[in-house]
């Protein structure tokens, strides 16, 4: 556990962190580009498959952590590339369902490949076990962070 107060002034940690996913999100990027589609489109179709499709425009910004305004452009963008399409829900016509079209099922499929790729590339040298160390490590940093931000709507200042 980390208590001394100098450690903390010279861990650059959070840095680091941005760091390295701006470095991913740009590999990524790069291997995505000639399938047309930015990272906006390309997360927001990844979430949508990895989220089992066929889910409100609500919810998948909510996964993505973005605002819905933000998402309504990037989906109308893959509606005009024919890989989703959206329509009203049947329980709330205020929704709107987004689903996959098969064009957008095959393009996920190239673009697991490549993801898969990127990742192979990124954390080749890497053990398996660091792997799962990281992984905790940063599931409880983000654990204390969601912890810090619910104390502080909870009591504000």
């Amino acid at each position: 556990m980390i208590n001394d107060i100098s450690s903390l002034k010279e861990l650059s940690l959070a840095e680091q962190l941005a760091r390295v996913s701006r470095l991913w999100k740009m590999v990524a990027d790069r291997e995505l580009a000639p399938l047309g589609l930015t990272h906006p489109r390309w997360t927001a179709l990844w979430k949508l498959q990895r989220m089992g499709d066929h889910i409100s425009q609500k919810k998948l910004a909510e996964a993505l952590e973005i605002e819905l305004p933000s998402l309504m452009r990037t989906l109308a963008q893959l509606e005009e590339q024919g890989l989703i399409t959206r329509h009203c829900c049947e329980s709330d016509k205020r929704a709107r369902i987004v689903d996959l079209t098969s064009e957008g099922e095959t393009l996920l499929k190239q673009m697991e490949a490549r993801i898969m790729q990127v990742r192979s590339q990124l954390l080749i040298d890497i053990e398996n076990e660091d792997m799962k160390k990281l992984s905790r490590i940063l599931d409880q940093i983000a654990h204390n962070a969601l912890d810090a931000l619910s104390e502080k709507s909870e009591n504000p200042e």
